[in-house]
């Protein structure tokens, strides 16, 4: 059996706001946005790099999924994002703004450190060892 995660849902306030941070800010490409109605969009960004998997911002529609914006896995770190260079990307989290739960530390498998998205999901953000 050949299985792999494709997407990620992700909930958002709104898909512009959501667009700009994770492409302006986390580096991300826009996959896709496609208009599926006035109040739906099938709106997909991915980090730049070879994994395939992306994430799916979709708008929070019911009271249910407005409560949970920024708080799917109950207030533990949500994804976590590799990188080639975390300092780099730790100066750009600093220049815009974006709030730094816990600053770069090493750990056994590398360099990470946690920050909040728009919403106050919690990411880490790792540079594993080599060989990790």
């Amino acid at each position: 059996m050949n299985q792999q995660l494709n997407k990620i849902a992700l909930l958002v306030n709104d898909y512009d706001e959501a667009i700009a941070f994770y492409v302006n800010i986390l580096k991300f490409e826009l996959i896709e946005d496609t208009v599926l109605s006035p109040s739906k969009r099938w709106v997909v960004v991915k980090p730049k790099g070879a994994g395939q998997c992306g994430l799916l911002l979709a708008k929070a529609a019911t009271t249910v999924q407005k409560n949970a914006i920024g708080n799917q896995t109950g207030g533990r770190v949500f994804l976590f994002l590799y990188t080639d260079d975390l300092d780099r990307d730790h100066q750009n989290l600093l220049q815009h703004h974006v709030q730094i739960i816990r600053e770069p530390s090493n750990e056994g498998f590398g360099r990470v450190l946690v920050f909040a998205d728009l919403y106050g999901n919690l990411w880490d953000l790792i540079q594993p060892d080599e060989g990790t």
